[in-house]
């Protein structure tokens, strides 16, 4: 199957920008992504810090060449996410909703949650705010982070596509729930990694079997993985070739076990 130039169920190397413009209107059933927030992490930060010291990395976090910084990553990141969001409103079907993994509330110059929140909205049309609860304290000073915030957006035109057996879904995921357990990424990982399982539980409400998952902001293939183990189409693009490879890798590998059974 083929959607514009590209193939479905594939990852492909390049700029979301570019691919973006390349996809006909209406033509995704979700979004689910894990766009850079622009605070520069792995770039010999205090995450970079944190997975030197419980990471299992072997080199002290002084050197620089540990670091995995991510792409786009700067004062960019901003215009990025506006101009994908804007992308992702045309190429929703009606109803059709945006995922988004967004700053929890610190470690930015400003309250970005607030900002990306009002440009959703803006673009799309916001609906929620869910958050991840992820246990134990995390970094940050005073007020530490123990959580993240996954902001969400529904098309507007028609009824939220939504397919749970249960109305009464909480917007809080806590420490456990549905076996979504945090990661703090080892080297061989990328930086920002996300459980399956964290994915799997928002394509389960917005889709059914068969529906197309766009990830505009890949990684190492995060949620095109937990697409195809729920039997979704997906498409993904990633700007760095080492993610690229990576999510290749996790993707055939889940495709040969799949073929076993």
């Amino acid at each position: 199957m083929t959607l514009g130039p590209f193939t479905l169920d594939e990852i492909y190397l390049g700029d979301c920008r570019e691919g973006l413009k390349q996809l006909p209107d209406k033509s995704v059933d979700f979004v689910f992504t894990d766009p850079p927030f622009g605070h520069n992490n792995n770039d010999g930060d205090l995450a970079s810090m944190r997975e030197a010291v419980f990471g299992g990395h072997t080199r002290s976090y002084n050197e620089v060449e540990e670091w995995r910084p991510i792409a786009q990553d700067g004062p960019e990141a901003n215009d990025l996410f506006r101009f994908t969001i804007g992308h992702v409103n045309r190429l929703l079907r009606s109803g059709g909703c945006c995922c988004c993994y967004c700053c929890s509330g610190g470690g930015g110059p400003d309250p970005q949650f607030a900002r990306w929140s009002m440009w959703l909205d803006e673009a799309v049309g916001f609906k929620q705010m869910v958050v991840w609860d992820k246990g134990p304290i995390g970094m940050g000073h005073h007020y530490r982070r123990s959580y993240e915030t996954v902001l969400v957006g529904q098309k507007k035109g028609g009824p939220c596509r939504w397919y749970a057996e249960s109305k009464d879904i909480e917007n809080i995921i806590r420490p456990g729930d549905f076996g979504i357990k945090k990661i703090i990424p080892s080297a061989d990982q990328h930086p920002t990694e996300k459980p399956v399982e964290l994915a799997k539980f928002f394509i389960s409400l917005h889709t059914k079997p068969g529906d197309l998952v766009l990830d505009p902001f890949a990684g190492s293939g995060t949620t095109l993985l937990a697409a195809h183990d729920l039997g979704r189409h997906y498409l993904g693009f990633e700007i760095e070739h080492r993610w690229v490879d990576l999510a290749r890798k996790r993707l055939a590998a889940a495709k040969a076990q799949g073929r076993l059974f």
